[in-house]
């Protein structure tokens, strides 16, 4: 079978340069790698191929007889192992990709996690604004050590493994491989004198305590960002932060569409055909609320500013009530008397009812096309 073209491979032109094909080589070394592809011999091939074809186009005197004479021209150059490779560094190369693969060490002090916690508020005090306490379990800086891990009046010295690198590099054959360094754990640093408080930990457990300022408009699903009050640092590291999560209980009386409030007011049948006045009640108090003669069941009335005010800033929405109104219950024998004689006395023609009068005339249409 007849061998690929090397810039095909590689997926390049045939006038790259030395970088471009370094990273060309890199990008597949890292896709089909043996380690990351266990077992997989379509990718050991192709991981084989790009080696072959990077041997060969890194090395400019290789390069210029394959461009010339093809693969006829490379004749024993291109190995396909660890032979014939000339002057390149391979080992950068895969000491790159090594460590990409396995991770890296890290050095010098990390930065703590952050932390996240749910909190449950009324609906009064999401829309006006609230401060709450809450009590978080965390990792804190040690007040011994301030964080260091080191016992007072010493500190953390320079790992002689890495050099305070945090990682350390071994060769094989030319495979070059990084890997965290053990003594320092990636720190590169090591206590020899360790806090007696934190054990060289440089922190410790402890529920924290912190007032938590809800500002005013917050809704469901909002977070509110605590900087620096997540975890502490290890070792001294700076620590994380701390996410709020709100959560709003459902409210009795009202509920809430974005800015605006809503709630129903239940009305009774005289007021809502002779008018009157009703105290409503809003998250601000009571207010007046004038109902006039001849309202029906629901009809909506808007009170402005009264709802909620946009978290961000922004004009305060509207408190908007939905007018029920009520069949009476639990009439007495009279009460019905009366009700029955009070019928008696509307027109039948049902100009007191012009809902009724329409919504019948459509019904007596209706039946009169299903004739047709």
């Amino acid at each position: 079978m007849s061998k690929r073209d090397y810039y095909e491979i590689l997926g390049i032109s045939r006038d790259a340069g030395d970088e471009e094909i370094k990273k060309a080589f890199r990008r597949l070394a890292m896709k089909h790698h043996p380690d990351r592809n266990p077992g997989n011999k379509v990718s050991e091939e192709h991981f084989k191929e790009a080696r072959e074809a990077y041997e060969v186009l890194a090395d400019g005197h290789k390069r210029a007889m394959y461009d010339q004479y093809g693969h006829a021209g490379i004749g024993g150059f291109a190995s396909g192992g660890g032979a014939g490779m000339g002057g390149m560094n391979f080992g950068d190369i895969f000491g790159d990709i090594f460590g990409d693969i396995f991770g890296g060490g890290r050095s010098g002090p990390q930065r703590g996690s952050d932390l996240r916690c749910n909190i449950e508020i009324t609906l009064a005090e999401a829309v006006l604004g609230h401060t709450v306490e809450i009590s978080v379990p965390t990792h804190v800086a040690c007040s011994e050590c301030h964080g260091s891990g080191a016992r007072k009046g010493s500190k953390p010295i320079t790992c002689s493994d890495c050099d305070g690198y945090g990682q350390v590099r071994m060769q094989q054959g030319f495979f070059s491989v990084q890997q965290t360094c053990p003594t320092c754990r990636g720190q590169g640093k090591v206590i020899k004198d360790p806090c007696s408080s934190c054990k060289g930990r440089g922190r410790h457990k402890q529920n924290k305590t912190l007032s938590v300022k809800i500002p005013p408009g917050v809704d469901t699903g909002d977070r509110i960002r605590l900087s620096g009050e997540g975890e502490a640092g290890e070792p001294g590291g700076a620590p994380g932060d701390l996410y709020v999560q709100i959560n709003v209980r459902a409210h009795e009386i009202f509920t809430r569409d974005g800015i605006n409030l809503q709630c129903e007011v239940p009305v009774s049948f005289v007021i809502a055909a002779l008018g009157g006045e009703l105290d409503v009640p809003t998250l601000n108090g009571r207010v007046k609320l004038k109902i006039p003669h001849e309202t029906q069941s629901g009809k909506v009335f808007r009170l402005k500013g009264m709802g909620v005010p946009p978290v961000r800033g922004g004009s305060t929405g509207d408190m908007i009530c939905k007018v029920v109104v009520e069949t009476p219950v639990n009439l007495t024998h009279k009460q019905k008397e009366m009700l029955q004689q009070f019928e008696k006395t509307l027109s039948a023609d049902n100009k007191h009812s012009p809902r009724s009068k329409s919504w019948f005339d459509q019904v007596k249409k209706f039946f009169e096309d299903m004739k047709r």
